[in-house]
């Protein structure tokens, strides 16, 4: 194998890998604050993609203030979303609170999901990129959009990561997915770390589905397989762990781009591509059951 393929191999598993951390990170920070598997992220997901599309086609914005619409939109739909749905969950206001969480955000999933279908339809949307042409490396050529996309993930990653750790916000919600009991005894509004949880993972969820949409264009079902491979960056990174989703998303990233090339036919290859990252969580858990960077919980 020549060092230009390994070189693409390697370019494509990255530029993969920040798509998937940008909606890893959002399922993980929710998770850690609120202790809820949301299964409708991936209809976050394609709600972002379509709210981008909507500002780019509809509006006329510029790509770039089309990102932060989708943003802001699905940052407010999040938190909607918590104050509607996922509160009851914290407040003994449901019987059952673990499996009213799973039953409330699957048939919000369902919900979504239909009605984008009947909304925009199922046909295919391709938005504006941010970035058209082309970047070349010497003999190395890479999308523009892709290339733009991911450097945008990247900043974003950064920028959440940077708030989560020298914001008051941050440090709240680092607090509470700590110890929701201690935090709200120092005078941490648990609630309103709640909802600021919840909007900033529905925001990175729509983020990714605005950034991808332009390269693998806009559909009602684009986030079924985001979401899956969500899940598997979190379990293989540790339940809620910030650090574990983005190392999670290089991994896999990675491994689906080089598992690839084990097969010589490249229309197997591909149709057996989602399965190397689910055969890699099952060694890790095999080895280390709370994930690379979770911790062992004891029990009484």
């Amino acid at each position: 194998m020549s060092l230009l393929a390994i070189s693409e191999q390697a370019i494509n598993g990255l530029i993969v890998s920040t798509f998937y951390a940008l909606t890893a990170l959002g399922l993980a920070i929710i998770f850690g604050v609120l202790r809820i598997v949301n299964f409708a992220h991936g209809e976050l997901y394609m709600l972002g993609g379509y709210a981008y599309y909507l500002a780019v086609t509809a509006l006329g914005v510029p790509p770039v203030l089309g990102v932060v619409i989708a943003a802001c939109a699905l940052m407010a739909i999040g938190a909607l979303i918590e104050g509607l749905l996922i509160r009851p969950v914290h407040r003994g206001k449901v019987d059952r609170p673990e499996e009213y969480a799973i039953m409330v955000t699957f048939a919000l999933s369902i919900l979504l999901l239909n009605l984008a279908n009947s909304v925009f339809g199922p046909w295919p949307q391709r938005p504006a990129p941010l970035f058209r042409g082309r970047v070349e490396i010497g003999e190395l050529i890479i999308s523009g959009d892709r290339l733009a996309a991911a450097g945008t993930a990247v900043l974003l990653i950064s920028i959440v990561l940077l708030a989560l750790r020298f914001t008051w916000a941050g440090r709240a919600v680092r607090a509470v997915s700590q110890n929701r009991q201690a935090a709200e005894i120092y005078g941490i509004s648990v609630a309103r770390v709640g909802m600021i949880a919840f909007g900033v993972g529905a925001a990175l969820a729509g983020l990714a589905g605005a950034l991808i949409g332009p390269v693998f264009n806009v559909t009602p079902p684009m986030g079924v397989v985001p979401v899956i491979k969500a899940y598997i960056i979190v379990v293989l990174g540790g339940l809620g762990s910030i650090p574990g989703a983005v190392v999670g998303a290089l991994i896999l990233g990675q491994v689906e781009s080089f598992a690839t090339i084990l097969i010589p036919d490249p229309s197997r290859a591909l149709a057996y591509k989602d399965a190397y990252g689910l055969i890699v969580l099952i060694l890790v858990l095999l080895i280390r059951p709370q994930g690379l960077f979770g911790t062992r919980e004891r029990r009484a």
